[in-house]
């Protein structure tokens, strides 16, 4: 598993320095990140092609709706 994470910015590529919006970055990705393994390999344990599961967490990823895209 992933255990190192980017530094975050915000949209105009300032870094984001408060402490507390990055443990709580970290601590989603984290929670993210454990929640797909465990879908993954659920998928795998029930006979799933890991291509086709790998590719559908991808797609899923990038379908991600903004509800705050104010532009």
């Amino acid at each position: 598993m992933m255990n190192t994470f980017p530094k975050w910015h915000d949209k105009n590529g300032q870094l984001i320095a408060c402490t507390e919006k990055i443990k709580v970055m970290q601590e989603n990705m984290t929670e993210l990140q454990q929640m797909a393994q465990d879908a993954f390999e659920d998928a795998l344990l029930m006979g799933c092609d890991e291509n086709q599961v790998r590719a559908f967490l991808q797609t899923l990823m990038a379908s991600l709706n903004n509800p705050y895209n104010l532009d």
